[in-house]
């Protein structure tokens, strides 16, 4: 796994919206299929920091794309905004990513203290993107069951085979659609569904820095006038 420059990294970064929406149609269309994203609700899509998408937008989102079942009705009915991403349940089906790329990036490496993401700057979308490119083409039967290589592991073999390939959606803005340009959208997707509070965050956090400085330097200034008729009082009487 290496590091790898994501808009949203540093202490002044920011998600690129455009960026959201291409990873969310990489999610939709290629990995929805198989995982979920049930802790996000589907009107966070309109949120401000996010996609960028309108509310009428996010509704036929919503209603194209998923349906969820519906107590009163006994029945299925098409996704509303207020509904939740679907959860995904089954054979052979994969892990929700909901909170994948904020849990990758508190316990991968070394040895599981989350060190790289401080020393190397090695976070979560770093190991979604090297997990999506990482596979060789290498596959194996064992047991019965189909396992493909996958250089983001030290085990080398995982069981999903690989899912990107150039030219496999089509970008609603024209962006060329390879394998590492799907694999960077969408891993700052599943970062942003992991963090969707993380420019707040980083806006609060940048506010309480200056008032950290200027509390310090008015503190400073206090104890420096307090102090000299003392210490300057101090100099004159050993004279």
């Amino acid at each position: 796994i290496e590091d790898h420059q994501f808009s949203f990294e540093g202490p002044l970064g920011k998600y690129d919206q455009m960026q959201l929406q291409r990873g969310l149609k990489v999610y939709t269309e290629v990995c929805a299929a198989c995982h979920g994203l049930r802790y996000v609700p589907l009107r966070t899509l309109s949120d401000p920091g996010g996609p960028g998408y309108t509310e009428d937008e996010v509704r036929a989102y919503a209603a194209e794309n998923f349906s969820v079942y519906d107590p009163e009705l006994e029945d299925d009915r098409d996704a509303k905004p207020s509904d939740h991403f679907p959860t995904v349940t089954g054979d052979g089906m994969g892990p929700d990513l909901s909170l994948m790329a904020k849990a990758r990036a508190g316990f991968h490496g070394p040895y599981g203290t989350g060190i790289n993401q401080l020393v190397k700057g090695i976070g979560g979308a770093e190991y979604i993107r090297a997990y999506l490119l990482g596979f060789t083409g290498e596959e194996a039967e064992v047991a019965g069951q189909f396992l493909y290589e996958n250089t983001a592991f030290s085990t080398g073999w995982v069981q999903m085979p690989p899912q990107l390939e150039d030219d496999l959606i089509e970008y609603d803005d024209g962006t060329p659609a390879t394998a590492e340009q799907m694999a960077d959208d969408v891993s700052a997707f599943l970062m942003w569904a992991a963090e969707p509070k993380m420019m707040a965050r980083k806006q609060v956090g940048a506010v309480a820095v200056l008032l950290l400085v200027l509390l310090s330097s008015l503190l400073y200034l206090t104890n420096k006038k307090l102090w000299y008729p003392i210490k300057h009082g101090g100099k004159q009487a050993r004279l």
